[in-house]
């Protein structure tokens, strides 16, 4: 490790010298924010439509530039026998890259819905059909299918041919996504579950207003006089992979069989879409139109809800059948795993399916040819013919998988490979560029703050009891140098400590809202003994000295993830680090459907997490940031009991609902200042360090957006919008299985559900 980091600095003086034009030092302290106190919440005044969420452009990155690190965190020593209070948040350094402007857009110039004249489709899918393979194209092909406009391509009409070649770091556990069960991450089901659907959020980065997503299966919706309704208008014609027609049959059996069900563990609940102290009714008016009841006057964040990775609807035909409640033989467990790994082809809307899969090691999908979008001219998409995916270990294996020229695309998010990806980047006939965005790679500690889902024993009770104390958590705070571990992974101003709650990058960030507690081994050890715990055995670790677990060792499981290494290398640096005021760490990498299982049945202490984006863009994620839904935040579940709720949470929960409800952005980011003060004061999860994700892409692919972010609405695999990527006919790659679509009758999935 000492001579990888070794490497890796000597590395970054040569080269980063020409990306990191200024390191600025942090500003002038100003005084430190008092303690949180809340007003009662307000109700939100009427407001104009709102303005677009302005976030910080991506910028390209050439070769870095040799830079010192930037000046540790100092906090003011305390008076003796004193303790270290809070400091102000410093400054970012200053970091001048070349910027690559987003070319923002009306959603009505990026994509539209109307029958065309004529449609194509490769000259080899043609051949299928004159073989009675595969029915002709307009039979496949919705009545109005989405055209993909000519104007919101960057590089024009394209051709036909080539593969993107990908890399997952996450086991395939299954093909069940909204039931919880992940296809593998890293694309997998970006590229076929995510066009599944209703409404499309990954692409509006580069729309010019953001307060409502793109459409996708719902071609167009309106809302009642009242605001209460709203009625979508699915595509007519629609088809799954296998050919089975999509209605809104499938919409209404994943809302009361996923979304509705408490045993499915969907990643968006029925509650999310209760407004008002109102559940939300969802009815069929006809096969191709649905309409929602909400408490609330359209609720702004009903629309995301219905969004990619949130309500990806399942087909009713291959799912019902294997679902408890319509078959005895199933339970839950059961019906999550199904369709298991080798159970395919996968059945989607999407442009790609799922057909072959050797374990741990490759993931071939094919092009849809029921594919529901063309471009401008009625050529089908998606212009590429195949997607492959190498299986590895550790996200890590991607970054070197795309410096090596065996893969396409990498989300540069373990700060440990930047320099080395910045180095071969910036070689002559690199084929890969790497773009930046703002400070929203976040990376920190949660601690399981549930008092009593998951608890099985005495020492869970402890240790719940001990997460839920805010003394603790200040304790746990002052014990993490976030300056070290910072420089430990990648010298110089990339990264810098971060202490929770809002990240620096968003555009809703307040500096002066942040309380921050700095880095004060003494200060951690004095709240710990203000707790009553004590060495009382003298081996270094501090005990319990009350009630069942007195006398026992304060050890807790500290989770990290296997396809994140990042989170394992701040993981070992805690361990170290605490140690120092007698807490000792079992760190323990996982996979990320381990880590699902865990999350689901409560089972964990501490988890190194590496943050999502509701902490950047709060708006569109407002019901994950509080209490307010029984699965956030992760880190305070509900379970089958209700959730206990302290005083600071309800204040989290009052804000929160007024800000989701707030269509102002400048209230909006008032509220937003209100809520990270109380966040940060209380250390509702423990911070550790923030930085900024790359994208680095190859340059064959055509038509990528300008300023195309790793991870923003969210990740580049659902903003990239793959179906209109294509690559010049003579730079394509090879393909594994050409001229092959997926086949139904006889397989494995078919066979599973007896048909």
């Amino acid at each position: 490790m000492k001579y990888k980091r070794a490497l890796l600095y000597a590395l970054a003086v040569v080269v980063i010298a020409s990306m990191l034009v200024a390191c600025g030092a942090p500003a002038t302290p100003v005084p430190a924010p008092a303690p949180a106190k809340q007003e009662p919440a307000k109700a939100p005044e009427p407001t104009k439509a709102p303005e677009p969420t302005k976030a910080p452009e991506p910028t390209k990155a050439p070769a870095p530039a040799a830079t010192k690190a930037p000046e540790p965190t100092k906090a003011p020593a305390p008076a003796a026998g004193q303790l270290q209070g809070p400091i102000p948040y410093p400054d970012p350094p200053k970091i001048e890259v070349g910027a690559e402007p987003v070319k923002r857009q009306k959603i009505s110039e990026i994509v539209t819905y109307k029958a065309l004249p004529e449609y194509k489709e490769p000259a080899w899918v043609t051949e299928l059909v004159k073989a009675g393979k595969l029915p002709p194209i307009k039979d496949r092909l919705p009545k109005e299918p989405r055209v993909i406009l000519k104007s919101g391509m960057a590089d024009g009409l394209g051709v036909y041919g080539d593969v993107g070649r990908f890399f997952s770091a996450c086991p395939t556990a299954g093909w069940n996504y909204t039931a919880g069960t992940t296809s593998g991450w890293f694309g997998i089901d970006s590229y076929s579950n995510s066009y599944d659907a209703l409404v499309r959020r990954g692409p509006l980065f580069r729309t010019d207003v953001d307060v409502e997503p793109l459409p996708q299966l719902a071609k167009s919706w309106e809302w009642s006089a009242d605001g209460k309704q709203l009625t979508m208008k699915l595509m007519e014609g629609v088809k799954w992979s296998d050919g089975t027609p999509f209605t809104a049959n499938d919409v209404l059996f994943t809302w009361e069989d996923y979304i509705s069900d408490p045993n499915v563990n969907a990643t968006r609940k029925a509650d999310a879409f209760k407004f008002g102290g109102v559940p939300a009714k969802l009815e069929k008016v006809d096969d191709y139109t649905i309409r929602w009841t909400f408490g609330a006057s359209k609720p702004p964040t009903a629309l995301f809800n219905m969004a990619e990775g949130r309500f990806d609807i399942m087909p009713m035909h291959i799912m019902k059948p294997m679902h408890p409640k319509y078959n005895k033989d199933m339970d839950y467990k059961k019906f999550a795993n199904f369709p298991s790994p080798q159970e395919l082809p996968q059945v989607t809307t999407g442009p790609f399916v799922a057909i072959e899969y050797k374990t741990d090691e490759l993931l071939i999908m094919r092009r849809n040819p029921y594919f529901y979008a063309v471009d401008e001219t009625g050529q089908q998409l998606p212009y590429l013919d195949e997607i492959q995916y190498q299986k590895g270990p550790s996200g890590t294996g991607r970054t070197l998988c795309v410096m090596a020229g065996g893969c396409d695309q990498d989300n540069l998010e373990n700060p440990s490979v930047f320099v080395e990806a910045l180095r071969k980047a910036s070689e002559p006939n690199s084929p890969n560029k790497i773009t930046w965005g703002p400070e929203t790679l976040a990376f920190g500690v949660e601690l399981n703050q549930s008092a009593d889902f998951g608890v099985k024993d005495d020492r869970d009770k402890a240790v719940r009891a001990l997460f839920r104390d805010a003394k603790f958590r200040r304790a746990l705070s002052h014990a993490t140098d976030r300056d070290g571990i910072a420089q430990a992974i990648m010298r110089g101003p990339f990264l810098r400590a971060w202490p929770g709650g809002m990240y620096p990058g968003s555009p809703e960030f307040d500096q002066k809202s942040v309380v921050y507690y700095p880095y004060s081994v003494d200060t951690a050890k004095a709240l710990l003994a203000e707790l009553g715990l004590k060495d009382t055995d003298n081996n270094g670790i501090l005990n319990w000295t009350t009630g069942p677990t007195s006398g026992q060792d304060l050890i807790f499981s500290l989770r990290a993830s296997q396809d994140a290494i990042e989170t394992v290398n701040i993981g070992e640096a805690l361990v170290n680090q605490w140690a120092k005021v007698g807490i000792k760490l079992n760190l323990r990498p996982t996979s990320s459907q381990t880590a699902t299982d865990q999350n689901n049945a409560g089972e964990w202490d501490m988890s190194v997490f590496r943050g999502g984006q509701q902490y950047a863009l709060p708006f569109f994620n407002c019901d994950q940031i509080a209490p307010l839904t029984r699965t956030a935040p992760n880190w305070h579940r509900e379970g089958s009991t209700p959730r206990q709720l302290r005083p600071f949470e309800e204040e989290l929960n009052k804000i929160t609902t007024q800000y989701c409800a707030e269509l102002d952005p400048a209230k909006r980011k008032t509220l937003m200042s209100q809520y990270n003060k109380i966040f940060t004061e209380n250390n509702y999860n423990i911070g550790v360090i923030i930085g900024r994700y790359g994208e680095n892409l190859t340059k064959r692919f055509k038509n990528v957006a300008a300023g195309l972010p790793a991870f923003l609405y969210t990740w580049t695999e659902d903003a990239i919008m793959l179906e209109q990527v294509w690559s010049p006919a003579d730079q394509q790659q090879k393909q594994v299985r050409p001229n092959t679509v997926a086949t139904y009758p006889g397989s494995a999935i078919y066979k599973a559900i007896g048909k």
